[in-house]
């Protein structure tokens, strides 16, 4: 695919997302007609309208939208990293240390938080939980060699395995109320942000954009090998670092808002670079807006399938893409026989 035919495909993406911002405002438990929704935006409607559009799902549209291209972006930075296109953003730890973190907090310090900000005090417990798992695996891939990419997949592994228990440890001492609370976070919403909190992972997701497409030419030429990229003039150890360092902050702050959000990271990377191939000029960007739209197409699907009620997002997400994942793996195993 050229050049221009990159440009124009993610033109499109870009496009798509305008009338699927506008679907993701009108429907819901409450149909709302275009011109109803347009004049709520603008102050113009009734009171009801305008809290149900610029209250409920205006922030969670902006939300979706960003932890959408956030995940995608990282998964994109995964793949280049551990040079798999299967590779997923919470290989490092990152995923399973916020749910640690923020089981423990809704267990054991909930009452204390409770009646100062307890939403904010659990997305700060699983940021932080996050960050601390993916500095343990990044230490213990770590020697006087430098970081062993090996390793690092192996040290995940463990300190993923050692938070789900510490998780699940949180869940079997938690009252009923505290365990409900800590399932919903771990099936992933995307209700109840903060305008501080979308503003903090807007600034996050655009320093992601600016840092690692300044890294495309690194991780392209990351993709050879690490001897070759040597051979090239990348310093590989500090690409890595700041590699490492965006996942743990984008992955790490996106579960912090709204829980556990699977296959985001995983699918839309892969789908792009079929499309439009590896190269992370290009891709980082297309992945931004392939995850946006999916992730606000998925938060749609979960406010209207079985309106009133609410299914979690990660619940769709996963429905999603698991099918996808088994076909990936399907054909590869195929390439392989």
């Amino acid at each position: 695919m050229s050049a221009t035919s990159k440009y124009k495909l993610m033109a499109v993406l870009a496009c798509s997302l305008l009338p699927t911002v506008v679907l993701a405002l009108c429907v819901g438990a409450e149909f709302s007609s275009f011109k109803d929704a347009f004049a709520a935006l603008l102050g113009q409607a009734d009171n009801i309208e305008q809290q149900i559009i610029r209250d409920i799902r205006l922030p969670r549209v902006i939300l979706a939208l960003l932890i959408g291209a956030c995940l995608a972006v990282c998964g994109t930075a995964s793949q280049g990293l551990f040079r798999n296109p299967l590779a997923d953003p919470s290989l490092i730890g990152v995923s399973a240390g916020a749910a640690m973190g923020a089981s423990l907090c809704i267990v054991f310090f909930y009452l204390l938080f409770a009646q100062v900000a307890s939403v904010t005090i659990v997305a700060i417990a699983a940021f932080i939980g996050g960050m601390l798992a993916s500095v343990l695996v990044y230490r213990l891939a770590n020697n006087e060699n430098g970081t062993s990419v090996a390793m690092m997949l192996l040290a995940g592994i463990a300190v993923t395995a050692f938070a789900a228990a510490v998780s699940s440890f949180s869940e079997f001492a938690s009252s009923n109320a505290q365990l409900r609370r800590i399932s919903l976070w771990q099936m992933g919403s995307l209700a109840g942000s903060s305008g501080g909190q979308r503003a903090a992972l807007a600034v996050v997701l655009l320093l992601l954009l600016i840092v690692l497409q300044k890294q495309a030419m690194k991780l392209n030429a990351l993709l050879l090998g690490e001897s070759e990229a040597r051979h090239l003039g990348v310093d590989v150890q500090r690409l890595k670092v700041h590699i490492v360092i965006a996942i743990a902050a984008g992955v790490g702050l996106s579960v912090a808002m709204a829980g556990t959000i699977g296959f985001v990271g995983l699918v839309v990377p892969h789908i792009m670079r079929l499309i439009i191939g590896p190269d992370h000029r290009y891709l980082l960007l297309a992945s931004a807006l392939g995850g946006a739209l999916l992730l606000l197409i998925a938060d749609t699907l979960a406010r209207t399938v079985l309106a009133p009620s609410e299914l979690p997002v990660g619940v769709i997400t996963a429905i999603m893409g698991a099918p996808f994942f088994l076909v990936l793996l399907r054909i590869k195993r195929n390439q392989l026989l």
